[in-house]
């Protein structure tokens, strides 16, 4: 059993299924289409449900459930680095050429500069390119993929890409993970930043051989025009004429300049990227809220004819089978409803065999037409009670076994009655084992009591 499924995991397994038959070929679908066919739901509900019952059936939601347990692994790592990241920040801007004397342009540098790069990054990802890439967010997906220790989860990252894609969510998922990422990152550097700078003292120059003092004194006036809006310093004039001829042991000058520096790394870093994580957030869950299979596209199309034939009648319900006998032809199956059902028996077995009144005999399978209308039949009404006839002498097959199995889920309850024989040999043993793989109750005296009355 899997865990109840969200809007998005649930399109992400139709999805899968999709890509892998788009690559190797439609799959074996008829239990599957015959379970959307009785659903009489709308188009999109159908193909719905036919992808997460072959999704179920192949073991992909399954593989979900690990790859979603390897996803939070990979973002616990990712949020690690992201503290680890901007400690080395913080330190590497605060370890000047000269013991405690640092130059106020390299630690602006060493604390935006990167930063400021990426996000210069993904605002022309995001103006000039259709297709958002992000190393993080690759980095993500396939720490996903090999913590999930699942062979088959390595099917369902490029399904979420192509889904997202489709859908225009997919630049503001990988958003999320980068301006959240930075976010952690440039916090953690500020936390250290103020820790280092409350442990230790530290004189701020400027240098430079070519850029005069009037050009600098413009740029870290304009640059921190900001910076007074939330509160932090700004060096007036002197201050920085005079901090571009010695380091300074003025205590008061250190304040300011270290208030420049904390402001900067909020205005310029923190601020910009808050902003841009909350707007992804809120468009990745308002597009989220919004998501729906979209039947009228033109990859679903294959599939429309699958799970709801041209010459389906809405309302309608399919008549009888043709091979239900006289006796019982006009009986209609309900959720109370007793059936006996044999599969191919031989001729030398005198069938049917004299059953209660209250039980609906639906014949001898023999046919894939005969199986395809009774499985129609029961899917559309499921009976109570079904017993399964069989003979022990046959070797049992897959496909008898899968023809079990599929009929025993449309049913509440299902036993197999494997008819008597005049031998016991190694074939009745190898039924009885693959029964009891299959979990189904077997009998080789006919339940009469039970298939009538439900008790033994």
């Amino acid at each position: 059993m899997t865990d109840a499924l969200s809007p998005l995991q649930t399109l992400w397994l139709c999805e899968t299924v999709r890509l892998r038959e788009e690559h190797t070929g439609l799959l074996e679908d008829s239990e599957a289409c015959r379970a959307a066919r009785v659903a009489k739901g709308s188009l999109a509900e159908r193909l719905q449900i036919r992808g997460l019952f072959l999704a179920r059936r192949d073991g992909l939601a399954s593989a979900l459930q690990h790859w979603l347990q390897g996803a939070k692994l990979a973002l616990w790592l990712l949020i690690i680095s992201a503290i680890i990241s901007g400690v080395v920040l913080a330190k590497t801007a605060l370890s000047g050429s000269t013991p405690l004397q640092i130059n106020i342009f390299w630690a602006l540098a060493g604390l935006i500069g990167l930063n400021l790069l990426s996000l210069l990054a993904w605002v022309i990802s995001l103006l000039f390119s259709r297709k958002a890439n992000s190393p993080l967010s690759h980095a993500w997906l396939w720490l996903s993929g090999k913590l999930a220790r699942d062979a088959q989860a390595a099917q369902l990252a490029p399904a979420l890409l192509v889904l997202l894609q489709r859908h225009k969510l997919l630049r503001w998922g990988v958003g999320r993970i980068l301006h959240g990422w930075w976010l952690l990152a440039l916090s953690s550097a500020l936390l250290t930043l103020v820790a280092m700078l409350a442990t230790r003292r530290y004189g701020f120059v400027w240098e430079s051989t070519i850029v005069a003092s009037d050009s600098f004194i413009t740029l870290v006036s304009s640059l921190g025009r900001p910076v007074t809006w939330l509160g932090f310093a700004l060096p007036d004039s002197d201050l920085i004429q005079r901090s571009g001829t010695q380091a300074l042991i003025d205590e008061q000058a250190r304040h300011m300049w270290a208030s420049w520096l904390l402001g900067m790394l909020v205005v310029y870093g923190i601020v910009p990227r808050f902003v841009l994580s909350a707007l992804c957030e809120w468009r990745w869950r308002r597009g989220i809220n919004s998501l729906e299979l979209q039947a009228d596209d033109p990859i679903w199309q294959v599939f429309h004819e699958r799970v709801q034939p041209s010459s389906e009648r809405l309302g309608v319900v399919d008549a009888a089978p043709e091979h239900l006998p006289t006796s019982t032809a006009g009986a209609q199956l309900t959720g109370d409803a007793a059936v006996l059902v044999a599969i191919e028996l031989d001729d030398s077995i005198d069938w049917p065999p004299e059953v209660p009144a209250d039980v609906i005999n639906a014949g001898i399978l023999d046919t894939r037409e005969q199986r395809r209308q009774l499985l129609d039949q029961l899917s559309s009404n499921p009976p109570a009670r079904l017993l399964i006839a069989c003979n022990p002498q046959r070797t049992v097959d897959r496909g008898t076994l899968h023809l079990i199995a599929e009929l025993s889920r449309t049913a509440a309850q299902t036993q197999v009655w494997l008819l008597p024989t005049d031998t016991a040999d190694e074939r009745l043993h190898n039924w009885q084992e693959q029964l009891d793989h299959l979990q189904l109750a077997h009998q080789r005296i006919a339940p009469w009591v039970w298939l009538e009355h439900g008790n033994e």
